[in-house]
Parts: C-alpha cells; sequence; structure tokens
C-alpha cells in the first residue's frame, strides 16, 4: 500500500463519525416525540418570532411568546424549540410558571444552515402547542474564518 492511498483511507475513516453529526428532520421529530410522547401536538397559541431572512447564523434573535392566563390553574410550564439542521436537534427548553405573569422566552441561537424552526409549548394540563418558521441563512454559523 503507498502513502496516498492509506492517507485517503484514514481520511475516509476519520471523516465518517462526523457525517451523521448534524440533525435532520427526522431526528428534530424524534426528539419532539421524546418530549410530548404520544400527546397531539396542535398548531396555535405560540408566536415563534425570528427574521426570515438571516445574514449571520452566528447571532439569531428568537423570542417565543405563548397565549396563556399564566394562573396556577392555567399555565405554560415549558417552552421548547427545535431545529432540523444544526448539529442538535434541540436548541433549548425552558421551564416556567404562573409567577411568570407572561410565557415569553427571548435570546439569541446559531444556526448552520437554512431550516425550519418549531417551538412547542407544554401546558400545565398536559396539552401541547406549536408554531414552526421557515428561515433562510445566508452565512451559516461556525463556517466563517478567522480573521
Amino acid at each position: 500500500m503507498d502513502r496516498r492511498r492509506f492517507l485517503a483511507g484514514t481520511a475516509t475513516i476519520t471523516l465518517l463519525p462526523f457525517a451523521s453529526a448534524w440533525a435532520t428532520p427526522e431526528s428534530m421529530a424524534a426528539a419532539i416525540r421524546r418530549i410530548v410522547g404520544a400527546a397531539a401536538v396542535r398548531r396555535g397559541r405560540v408566536t415563534l418570532d425570528l427574521p426570515p431572512l438571516i445574514e449571520n447564523g452566528n447571532t439569531v434573535p428568537l423570542v417565543v411568546s405563548v397565549e396563556s392566563p399564566m394562573t396556577a390553574a392555567d399555565h405554560i410550564k415549558a417552552i421548547h424549540v427545535f431545529n432540523e439542521k444544526n448539529p442538535q436537534p434541540n436548541v433549548f427548553s425552558a421551564r416556567l410558571g404562573p409567577r411568570n405573569g407572561r410565557a415569553v422566552v427571548g435570546t439569541r441561537i446559531k444556526l448552520g444552515d437554512s431550516q425550519t424552526i418549531v417551538a412547542i409549548a407544554e401546558t400545565s394540563s398536559g396539552e401541547f402547542w406549536s408554531a414552526g418558521a421557515d428561515v433562510i441563512v445566508t452565512l451559516a454559523a461556525c463556517l466563517e474564518e478567522a480573521s
């Protein structure tokens, strides 16, 4: 075996584990199922606010708000955000309670590619509500060269 074939084979073996390191629509669906189980997820009550066109995926503003009275008897317990093309399908989960007053979570996230973002709200009664948004990323996160 010559040196070139050996190095090419080593590079192929080394890269194989990373081929599946990115989330897919299927892994996003599986991550959502781990949160909601067999419960139905309905569209509505959730508003997902992020820009549809993102110039730089390194810092993307995201706000999730949910219609809820936020009382002890009826409140949002958690907000979960998922993506389909970043390294992990789970972006974040935020736990809430009636003392929050409003069911609103804002943050900045990284996006590695154009993709669909899904937000799911879990109510105190065990219901799940959702919203989704398609985003176009022109400069993906983590792919810029350091200057």
